[in-house]
């Protein structure tokens, strides 16, 4: 499976059937990756105001096409890669530059595209407590997903254990400082929508 991560922080078995706990997932010390997202990076990002403030985690969801949950059409479109011609919900995303911090796939596989502390095109307008332009001061997970589908046990597991380590990083995201897109862009934007389940999120960290 390459880079793509088989289960963060839970038991496995060890030689001779002894049980052991996998080792949590962790950022590196200059704050810049996380250890065991596969690296794909993106132009679409720049230089924070100020690399200390990362005090702020957005949960996005996408899919490309609309619910269809294979392909690398995400990891195309944050690196401006994406054929406009290659499928009719395409056309709206010619010249579009966005990007992610982490790209979490349902079945757990990690995509980092830009250095946490790094500025990623994720938020767009947004405003959180006051405080406007968000992509200054987040970091940014978009969750392959719908507002149509639940989303997978695996994905909330792998995004417990990647907040958990930011936190641990970056310890201005405190609880009450996770959210979603919606929450910035209200009216604008609905994700992770109604399928995302905050409560069972929120008792895993």
């Amino acid at each position: 499976m390459g880079n793509e991560l088989r289960q963060t922080g839970g038991p496995s078995v060890a030689a001779g059937g002894a049980r052991r706990r996998r080792p949590s997932l962790v950022v590196d010390a200059d704050g810049l990756r996380l250890q065991g997202a596969r690296w794909c990076p993106s132009p679409n990002a720049d230089a924070r105001p100020d690399a200390s403030d990362i005090t702020l985690l957005v949960i996005h969801a996408i899919s490309l096409p609309p619910e269809y949950f294979r392909g690398d059409a995400v990891e195309a479109l944050f690196t401006n890669r994406l054929d406009p011609q290659s499928h009719p919900a395409f056309c709206d995303l010619q010249g579009l530059r966005v990007s992610a911090h982490l790209f979490l796939r349902r079945a757990g596989a990690l995509i980092q595209f830009v250095p946490f502390t790094a500025r990623a095109w994720h938020a767009g307008v947004s405003r959180f407590d006051g405080r406007e332009r968000c992509n200054d001061f987040s970091i940014g997970i978009e969750l392959e997903g719908s507002d149509h589908r639940p989303f997978t046990a695996t994905q909330y597991r792998r995004l417990a254990a990647v907040t958990r380590a930011l936190q641990r990083s970056f310890p201005g995201i405190t609880p009450d400082r996770i959210v979603g897109h919606s929450d910035i862009a209200p009216g604008r934007k609905t994700d992770p929508g109604p399928y995302f389940d905050w409560d069972h999120y929120r008792s895993l960290l």
